[in-house]
């Protein structure tokens, strides 16, 4: 086998690692934010936060290289996800 590639996708493995844990380690604050919000009868959504961290990670993809329309993709399914994770929340 091609020892580069192999190289290679043994960095990708650890980065793809690294994006699972980051991402578990997100919902478990993402939770606690929910808990929060529904023990204070707060919405589960809060745009404004939300177009803030967008504009925010938009800039620091384009800082790095990183198409921007692929950042806000990626923030908006997360963002997403975590939306319905507090409307759980709050339904009980």
């Amino acid at each position: 086998m091609d020892e580069t590639l192999n190289r290679y996708r043994e960095s990708i493995d650890n980065i793809d690692a690294a994006l699972v844990f980051m991402l578990a380690e997100r919902f478990k604050v993402t939770q606690a934010v929910g808990e929060h919000k529904a023990t204070h009868d707060l919405p589960p959504a809060d745009p404004g936060r939300e177009e803030r961290q967008i504009t925010r990670l938009r800039q620091l993809a384009l800082d790095a290289k990183l198409d921007p329309d692929f950042t806000e993709k990626f923030l908006r399914f997360i963002i997403d996800e975590v939306i319905r994770h507090h409307e759980q929340l709050r339904e009980g």
